[in-house]
């Protein structure tokens, strides 16, 4: 089944942010504090550390320019910040994190190089293995997170599950067609992103929190770069 390994994350998204939730949101806010800027560098590292697979830096400066504008002229940070504050409202949950916490953790688990590669792998190959790796991290993110910022991060297991099970479908049927140039490309495009995540995280004074969201399409122009580059060979 090409869907096993997104149901999986999903579940481990959602039953750890629950877990985390109980566990550790009555610890001290200096806790909270020193633990988010401990997983804000962690992230840091770990978005740079994918996106230096890349090896066609021009490719990846056009992919982050070329999505934000995509993604600012949609505004997919305010649709999925108005998402989140819909579902707070609609679940009771009152005005609190609940939006900051979907949002922030919608984005970290489906932009990743993981979530994108595994996606494909369990698609193409029905391989389901870096999923099932990744829904360890994630749930273990998931546990710090939702007891930092709350139940808002276990609902993040829904928009995962839908972005995963997309390209775990679309690679199922177009997987001959995606060379391993664009998977590397595109799992760059998406680290880079995370890194930016956990800037935000660090909450650097003076510096604008930056529209994470709105830079989603910049993993995803690589799938067109490469046919158009096709075409002149």
């Amino acid at each position: 089944m090409i869907f096993t390994g997104t149901l999986v994350n999903g579940i481990a998204i959602a039953a750890c942010a629950v877990l985390g939730t109980f566990i550790i949101k009555n610890i001290p806010e200096r806790f909270n504090e020193i633990i988010m800027k401990a997983v804000a560098l962690s992230v840091i590292f770990i978005g740079i550390s994918g996106a230096l697979e890349n090896e066609n830096i021009i490719l990846l400066i056009i992919s982050m320019v070329i999505g934000s504008i995509v993604g600012e002229a949609i505004d997919i940070d305010g649709k999925m910040t108005r998402l989140g504050k819909f579902a707070e409202k609609k679940l009771g949950f009152g005005e609190g994190n609940f939006s900051k916490a979907f949002v922030t953790s919608s984005i970290l688990y489906c932009t990743g190089a993981m979530a994108i590669i595994g996606a494909m792998n369990s698609g193409i190959q029905l391989d389901h293995s870096t999923l099932f790796a990744k829904s360890i991290i994630d749930g273990v993110v998931a546990v710090i997170f939702a007891g930092t910022m709350g139940i808002g991060v276990a609902f993040s297991a829904i928009p995962t599950m839908i972005y995963e099970g997309f390209i775990s479908f679309v690679a199922h049927f177009a997987g001959d067609f995606m060379s391993q140039e664009m998977i590397r490309e595109v799992g760059a495009a998406g680290s880079l992103i995370i890194a930016a995540i956990g800037i935000n995280f660090l909450e650097i004074k003076g510096m604008k929190t930056i529209k994470v969201a709105n830079m989603i399409p910049a993993a995803f122009v690589p799938c067109v770069y490469y046919p158009i580059m096709g075409l002149f060979q």
